[in-house]
């Protein structure tokens, strides 16, 4: 019985250390998109966590899908299958999601399901509108919710580098738009931990880093990735 003990907790550590393993390769979206997975445990009203939106329905479909009105209802998204197992490792229950990953400026979803080739509003959410103009009521979800600011073109012409990190640090900015001189532009903290600095920059495709000291880093805020000819990692920004 102790042989046996051991055992499983060798392979219950072995299991959290793949595991461990494994999350360190995955983006921060990766992440976000496992946890909502993992936390979805019935069938409801849908509802926004974070910067997704989460879906879901019964499993008594060959197929469901759904279409959202800021895509003008081009696209035909479709619902996944999550099995529940118990404790003997078999099927237990089942239903069908969907999370969609939200556009920074939509603030609101209006959109229609698709069931085994029907289209119908959701069944499980309450909450919809009446299109005039299409004749036809949409589920409704609303989706207002703080906004980090990011690096990114403004409507002022300027783009405006965003940097989060602690109060009353040094940061600069450089890229190729410097020569790579980090020592030209200082950003400004113009809230505990937030540092901005806008500059006006014609389109076109820019590399670019933020410095503390002598050690530069690339923008958390911006997934896209470079190398510089030093073969330093950088942050890619294209300005139309």
């Amino acid at each position: 019985m102790k042989r046996v003990f051991i055992f499983v907790a060798m392979f219950l550590l072995a299991g959290m250390s793949f595991a461990a393993e494994v999350s360190k390769h995955l983006t921060d979206d990766q992440l976000d998109y496992a946890e909502i997975v993992n936390s979805i445990d019935s069938v409801g009203a849908p509802y926004i966590k974070g910067d997704y939106a989460v879906f879901t329905a019964e499993h008594n479909f060959r197929h469901i899908g759904i279409a959202f009105d800021f895509e003008e209802y081009k696209t035909i998204h479709s619902f996944q299958i999550k099995k529940f197992m118990d404790m003997e490792y078999k099927e237990s229950g089942s239903l069908c999601f969907f999370i969609m990953k939200l556009p920074k400026n939509v603030l609101a979803l209006n959109y229609r399901l698709v069931i085994d080739g029907l289209w119908t509003v959701d069944p499980y959410n309450p909450d919809s509108i009446y299109n005039r103009d299409a004749n036809l009521t949409l589920s409704h979800l609303d989706a207002s919710r703080y906004i980090p600011p990011v690096t990114e073109k403004h409507d002022d012409g300027l783009v405006h580098f965003v940097y989060r990190g602690k109060t009353g640090e040094q940061v600069r900015v450089g890229g190729n738009f410097t020569n790579w001189d980090s020592w030209i532009y200082r950003m400004t903290e113009v809230s505990p931990g937030l540092y901005e600095f806008a500059l006006p920059l014609p389109p076109g495709k820019y590399e670019y880093a933020f410095y503390t000291g002598i050690t530069s880093f690339p923008d958390k805020g911006n997934p896209e990735r470079c190398y510089t000819e030093e073969g330093k990692i950088a942050s890619l920004l294209i300005v139309d």
